[in-house]
């Protein structure tokens, strides 16, 4: 046999681009139709929205400060602060209205990156989650309709982020409820000591922008809604919800009249 011959029996070998429509040929888009699939488009896109938000976010305030001596020194205060809001590691500097320093190191008040990072690592994790439930489920759904394993792993994951962005949702809401109040100008002032004595009369400055920050909160009430209106269809596909109407159907046509039977005898 020539070495033509033996080239033209062996099969072709597939490109890279033929090997990426294959893949995506196996794919059943028609799934995202249906209210499992949709939902997990939802959920994924709003994970993004929340821990994007929040950790992303940025802001300043400020103050000015006047000082009562001969030279009437005008000092500017701007503090940014962002993600993950430890403010108590934010400094600025505080002016001093006397002649043996000019200013002094400051620290803003409160540490609330515990709720924010609860918050931003959840989302993290439900895109994760989403993105491989939608490939399992768009690519490999024959598996995971006959394997009871994964509807059942997937019913408890879904309550048990449920549970996590409620929890998170509230709890990021009253640390940013918390942050609001430790970078609000007049908490800035107050936190002065040169602003009560007679030295200086001090002003708030720009109030910080936070409606980023309540976007986050208010995308992370919604991934609770959809996680939870996501439990019933998802426990649909569960053994669970067969027996529970086997059960609610009661006993069949046979059974009833094996039962007459026996009753007559």
């Amino acid at each position: 046999m020539s070495s033509t011959e033996t080239a033209a029996s062996r099969p072709a070998d597939k490109s890279p681009r033929q090997q990426v429509d294959q893949l995506f040929a196996g794919l059943r888009w028609r799934r995202l139709e249906e209210p499992l699939g949709f939902i997990k488009v939802l959920q994924w896109l709003f994970a993004i929205f929340a821990f994007g938000c929040c950790g992303s976010y940025s802001g300043e305030t400020g103050a000015m400060v006047r000082c009562n001596n001969e030279a009437k020194d005008v000092s500017s205060i701007i503090v940014l602060f962002g993600y993950p809001f430890r403010l108590n590691r934010v400094q600025y500097e505080m002016p001093l209205c006397d002649d043996e320093s000019t200013s002094k190191t400051m620290n803003l008040l409160g540490d609330f990156s515990a709720p924010a990072e609860f918050f931003v690592t959840l989302g993290i994790f439900s895109f994760f989650y989403t993105m491989a439930a939608l490939v399992l489920y768009l690519r490999f759904h024959g598996l995971y309709a006959e394997d009871r394993r994964f509807p059942l792993a997937d019913f408890c994951v879904t309550v048990s982020f449920t549970f996590f962005w409620l929890v998170a949702a509230a709890a990021w809401g009253k640390g940013l409820t918390d942050v609001k109040g430790a970078t609000r100008p007049s908490s800035l002032t107050v936190a002065m000591s040169v602003c009560h004595g007679e030295d200086a009369v001090c002003s708030a400055g720009a109030t910080p922008s936070m409606g980023l920050a309540n976007l986050s909160v208010l995308f992370g009430f919604i991934n609770f809604f959809l996680w939870a209106g996501n439990c019933w269809f998802v426990f649909k596909e569960t053994p669970w919800h067969g027996q529970g109407q086997d059960q609610g159907q009661g006993p069949g046509p046979e059974s009833t009249a094996e039962q007459g039977a026996v009753e007559k005898q």
